[in-house]
């Protein structure tokens, strides 16, 4: 029991190491001559080897791999070109300041060659040390990169900075590559016409990855090797559980759930953490409760335990407010609910149809309890049921608190699935 133990907490250790270890899960993506990888290495090394210039922009939403992506091709070519290639780092929430970019350029410039960095250099002699490097390392044949972080906060302003680099690009002695990061999609609109005249306008979309890309990815990371430390019978009893569990139907709707709000790789990879530090040390396997287990820990729950103690008023009148949404009507107020109430009621005939008043009193209850809310402060001399009211709970929350409401009329789960 002891040695088993033993094998479960170093596969724990090792898969937790694993999520959190950039390089081995995007490894797999090099393979690929189609991933962003292999595009973004080609284009890079190609400017190395051909002693030539160029700018691009990696864009997608925040957790998406840009810059583990970007890492990864970085430090392969650190080990193919040591001796021809700088990295120079900048960040638009550090940098953005068109005197502190210079000056960070600068002191990383100085680091890489060991030359001497004086903190109280101006601007235009920083913007001079700068071109004057860009011109020294083009003539012996060393390419330098300049990987600028939140590119679009660097767009703002005069843009001085961007305009100096791409300016001293132009130049036949000069060798560099300008890499912007952003999760902004239109970023190079975001340049003035001076800078985007000089911009290369080539662009890598880092899009949220398919449900069969998911799926090779979590079996990648979640299997463990089979020549390692760990016994052979549990790695390939392991493997094997892990197997019938990424093809169950209900795994694939707990991550269909979960990644219903973000689909980026960051965020199933939190997912897999979590659920992962759940497994049960005694048996040694994943199950399919741990993952469970970590969906109802991640998920924000506020609303839906609000919506278990509603009555069933309530519920009519949230599904009533969440049918005028879904007809696109913008403003609605609780007239406006009444009469998709009453909607409700002539079409199916329910029995459970209030008065007015009632209705009213059920409505106040719901804005105590923040389930729903004014649009805006004004209208205060205005009765309750005139001012305009919105949701403050998703479709989602909503779909899955009627599901959990032990007598909710089947109408209501209906009409939210339709």
């Amino acid at each position: 029991m002891g040695r088993e133990n033993r094998s479960a907490e170093e596969a724990l250790n090792l898969l937790r190491s694993r999520l959190c270890n950039p390089n081995f899960i995007f490894k797999p993506l090099s393979d690929s001559p189609d991933s962003n990888y292999s595009k973004l290495k080609f284009l890079v090394s190609s400017s190395i080897t051909e002693a030539c210039n160029n700018s691009l922009l990696l864009l997608g939403p925040r957790g998406s791999g840009k810059i583990a992506v970007l890492e990864l091709v970085l430090s392969d070519l650190l080990l193919e070109y040591p001796d021809t290639l700088s990295v120079i780092k900048l960040n638009g929430l550090l940098h953005s300041d068109d005197n502190c970019a210079f000056k960070e350029i600068a002191r990383q410039l100085c680091m890489e060659n060991q030359l001497l960095f004086s903190k109280m250099a101006s601007f235009d002699d920083n913007s001079q040390f700068m071109i004057a490097m860009l011109r020294e390392c083009g003539l012996a044949h060393k390419t330098i990169i300049f990987v600028l972080d939140e590119f679009d906060l660097f767009a703002q302003g005069k843009q001085r900075l961007l305009y100096s680099l791409l300016d001293a690009m132009q130049s036949v002695t000069s060798q560099a590559v300008v890499i912007g990061v952003s999760c902004r999609l239109d970023a190079d609109q975001l340049l003035e016409k001076r800078v985007r005249s000089r911009f290369s306008h080539r662009k890598l979309l880092f899009l949220p990855p398919s449900m069969e890309d998911l799926q090779r990815l979590m079996e990648h990371v979640l299997s463990l090797p089979v020549e390692s430390s760990l016994p052979h019978d549990y790695t390939v009893e392991f493997n094997g559980k892990l197997k019938n569990i990424l093809a169950d139907e209900r795994f694939k709707e707990i991550i269909n759930t979960y990644l219903n709000s973000d689909s980026t790789v960051n965020c199933l990879l939190r997912f897999l953490f979590r659920a992962v530090s759940y497994m049960d040390l005694e048996s040694g396997f994943l199950s399919l409760e741990n993952f469970k287990t970590a969906l109802s820990n991640i998920q924000r729950q506020p609303k839906q335990e609000c919506i278990k103690d509603c009555s069933i008023l309530e519920l009519y009148i949230l599904v009533s407010m969440k049918r005028l949404e879904v007809k696109e009507q913008n403003s609605y107020n609780f007239n406006s609910m009444m009469k998709e109430y009453k909607t409700i009621h002539d079409s199916f005939k329910t029995s459970d149809y209030y008065a007015k008043n009632v209705c009213l009193r059920a409505f106040e209850h719901l804005l105590k309890r923040e389930l729903i809310c004014f649009t805006d402060n004004r209208g205060y001399n205005q009765s309750i049921e005139f001012r305009a009211v919105k949701l403050l709970v998703s479709s989602v929350e909503l779909h899955q608190g009627l599901k959990s409401y032990r007598s909710c009329p089947s109408i209501l789960l209906k009409l939210m699935e339709h």
